[in-house]
């Protein structure tokens, strides 16, 4: 019988983020992160003309309170739970809601008002209690998608 190991540190079980529930916004945080960066790569946030975002089960049900919206909207924005400073985490999510629009950099601008966040808190996804789908939309429909449990 063969057996491994391997070492964990105190790091990789524990996560910083913003809170009061880094839960609830270290994974939003890093999916919003994904789906930007997504459409960066794919050519596409030039053609965007608007952005939904559900938000599903527990996440959804305690979405203001527990920073699920100011995650997503960081994260879409290029913040890293690990990276941003307090003073950011006031102030860029009133930036971006005020501009509606999120920067990825480079002059690059995706549209995005904070109506565009949906929740669900009824609706369930069948991989886990706390999921989000991002969806971008342009000239010819869906421009991408991404899901995240």
């Amino acid at each position: 019988m063969t057996t491994s190991t391997a070492a964990v540190s105190v790091f990789d079980l524990f996560t910083i983020g913003i809170g009061p529930s880094s839960s609830h916004t270290v994974g939003p945080m890093k999916a919003a992160a994904a789906f930007a960066e997504d459409l960066r790569r794919a050519g596409t946030t030039d053609s965007v003309e608007s952005v939904r975002v559900e938000i599903f089960g527990s996440l959804a049900a305690t979405g203001h309170g527990h920073g699920a919206f100011t995650a997503v909207l960081l994260g879409s924005d290029g913040a890293q739970s690990a990276r941003i400073d307090s003073g950011e985490v006031e102030r860029r999510p009133a930036d971006i809601t005020a501009s509606g629009t999120v920067s990825r950099g480079a002059g690059q601008r995706i549209p995005y008002r904070i109506e565009d966040l949906v929740l669900r808190p009824l609706t369930v996804r069948p991989r886990h209690t706390n999921a989000l789908t991002l969806t971008a939309y342009g000239h010819a429909g869906v421009a991408c998608a991404v899901e995240h449990s």
